[in-house]
């Protein structure tokens, strides 16, 4: 069996096996950041790899340059599709991860919007200046536990607005419900949600 085919059997048996099904389609588009919340379980890192295997999809995540630094991680690291970024360098992680993206022809962010598992209050904003900067859109993707549903959502187009692209984006994850906790909400204003549900 081919390594790749190999690999998309091996996410779809742990799907299966985990009872998690997905919905919805990634759109044929060579850069974006992606999106996934709630991210509120370690769970979530097995059942998001899994998607991915099962997809056949290639995702970047950032990780720290001293990591590459180890002997055999650093090739191991780059093979997985992680971009090293140096977190003291003067030009800033977002300047760093822009000017990746704009140099691939093909890359594709994975990020958590709340940078954390745990409750927060607010949304980092990281995944939102690395799109716009890059002039990507953002793919929103949801873990609902409940239903054991990974959701596939829109590549959202992101205007000016930082506060209003990402209480649009929150909205639409309001449905659904994290291991531990759910995503956070913004506070109600205007703006309207990023796709008709």
């Amino acid at each position: 069996m081919p390594r790749y085919r190999l690999a998309q059997w091996l996410g779809r048996t742990v799907l299966r096996l985990g009872g998690w099904r997905m919905v919805g389609e990634f759109p044929n588009i060579p850069k974006a950041v992606l999106i996934a919340a709630p991210h509120s379980s370690n769970w979530d890192g097995v059942w998001g790899i899994s998607a991915k295997l099962a997809l056949g999809i290639r995702l970047s995540i950032l990780g720290k340059h001293s990591l590459f630094h180890i002997p055999l991680l650093g090739p191991l690291l780059r093979w997985q599709g992680v971009i090293p970024v140096n977190r003291s360098a003067p030009q800033g992680v977002v300047e760093q991860a822009v000017a990746a993206m704009r140099a691939s022809d093909c890359i594709w962010y994975a990020m958590a919007p709340e940078g954390t598992r745990k409750q927060v209050a607010k949304w980092k904003p990281g995944f939102w200046r690395i799109a716009h900067g890059a002039g990507v859109p953002v793919i929103v993707a949801s873990f609902d536990y409940p239903s054991r549903t990974i959701t596939i959502g829109p590549a959202v187009a992101l205007s000016d607005d930082m506060d209003t692209d990402i209480a649009r984006i929150q909205s639409w994850y309001a449905p659904f419900k994290g291991r531990n906790h759910d995503v956070v909400q913004p506070v109600p204003n205007s703006a309207t949600t990023c796709v008709d549900k």
